[in-house]
């Protein structure tokens, strides 16, 4: 995945932000079907790290809130340490005022999207990083995670501890063997793939047969078997 995405900024022209546009739009509509098709008034905690995956979890909250959802974004960390592109996320999160003013009781909401790690993870989540998903944990309320619930290790499919105990996983591109892996499945819950504009050319490059697996829809159900 690593090179997928070198290769869709150096080869294809397609940016990081364009990337991330269309995992967050895509992670807003399955946090809608997860809500029976409706996000009005939902209340939608989005937990949100450092890296790309927390500025897909921000642009998810600027399409949420536009459909009426009652969203915020609790950052995980402190602003400065935010890459160029998050950080251009959460500007705009913040001048909407989505952003959590205090630490909210992650019980009262609906829903909670973990988008505070993403496939990078190597060995254990930082302490900041480890509280929120103890946190998600115990406020048993539904978890969407994006890419991979944070914690978990996609390529072996061993969770670290913490990890989060999600009830939907949205994988982006092409699922991560790790996600299907035994050990992982308390913790992905249903697992879903979505587009994000990966280009079947890409694909051949690398080498791989990857079938149009999005032609009826941007958002399909990975069968748990499949690999």
């Amino acid at each position: 995945m690593r090179r997928v995405d070198q290769l869709m900024v150096a080869a294809y022209g397609i940016s990081v932000l364009q990337m991330m546009e269309n995992a967050g739009r895509q992670l807003a509509a399955l946090a809608r079907r997860l809500l029976d098709g409706s996000v009005k008034d939902r209340r939608i905690m989005i937990l949100c790290g450092a890296g790309n995956n927390g500025g897909g979890g921000m642009v998810a909250a600027r399409h949420l809130h536009n459909w009426g959802a009652r969203v915020q974004v609790q950052l995980a960390t402190e602003p400065e340490r935010l890459k160029d592109v998050p950080a251009h996320q959460w500007r705009t999160v913040r001048v909407l005022g989505l952003d959590a003013k205090a630490t909210s009781d992650l019980a009262q909401t609906d829903l909670i999207v973990d988008a505070l790690i993403g496939y990078g993870l190597t060995g254990v989540p930082r302490p900041e990083m480890a509280g929120w998903i103890e946190r998600a944990n115990a406020a048993r309320r539904p978890i969407l995670a994006l890419d991979t619930p944070s914690g978990l290790d996609v390529t072996t499919g061993i969770p670290s501890q913490p990890c989060v105990r999600a009830s939907a996983t949205l994988t982006l591109a092409l699922p991560k063997i790790g996600l299907l892996a035994e050990p992982a499945r308390p913790h992905v819950g249903r697992l879903y793939l979505a587009d994000i504009g990966v280009p079947p050319e890409l694909y051949q490059q690398m080498g791989l047969s990857v079938p149009p697996v999005f032609a009826v829809e941007g958002i399909i159900v990975v069968p748990m078997g499949v690999i």
